[in-house]
């Protein structure tokens, strides 16, 4: 009796452990490397993360013309997952950029560029119910980085105008 009662005490507290969800890395192990050897420099980092979205975005480009079968639409909407979470962490990194007033001016011009392109694609993706969750989360995450970098870009032009001194630094230095 006491070995039955054990046994179904295991499978009530392990049961819990099955239904959760494991947490996706959007970046794979040698993506993850080279944004750590980039290190606190802002620029490197930032181009990293552009280029590493460039290449999802061709991923799902070419996911589009595909024969609709479950395992695309699994496959897009993993991808649009990960596409999504990519840009929200640029997007953190970008805050963390701009609050120490790094000059990121130049890395600036090609995220603009870059989230004029993924955009595009993105409201030209098909309207498919298996990755339409995914894709709004991705176009939104796309409008709130663009919003941001077109924010960020105004602001370091103005505060590089008037802080000539402090042009092509990581981080402000205490005055």
């Amino acid at each position: 009796m006491r070995f039955l009662a054990a046994t179904l005490l295991c499978l009530l507290v392990a049961a819990p452990l099955g239904a959760q969800k494991v947490k996706r890395e959007p970046l794979s192990e040698t993506q993850q490397d080279q944004i750590a050897e980039a290190g606190i420099d802002p620029v490197a980092r930032v181009d990293l993360y552009v280029k590493f979205l460039n290449e999802r975005a061709d991923t799902i480009k070419g996911l589009i013309p595909r024969a609709h079968t479950s395992a695309r639409t699994f496959r897009l909407d993993n991808e649009l997952q990960d596409f999504a979470a990519l840009m929200d962490e640029l997007g953190d990194n970008l805050d963390v950029y701009s609050d120490r007033k790094a000059d990121i001016r130049k890395s600036l011009k090609g995220l603009n560029e870059g989230v004029q392109r993924w955009q595009a694609l993105l409201n030209g993706l098909p309207s498919e119910p298996g990755f339409q969750l995914s894709r709004e989360d991705a176009i939104d995450s796309s409008n709130d980085l663009a919003a941001q970098a077109k924010q960020i870009t105004a602001d370091q032009t103005a505060y590089f105008k008037e802080h000539k001194d402090e042009k092509g630094q990581d981080r402000a230095e205490p005055q």
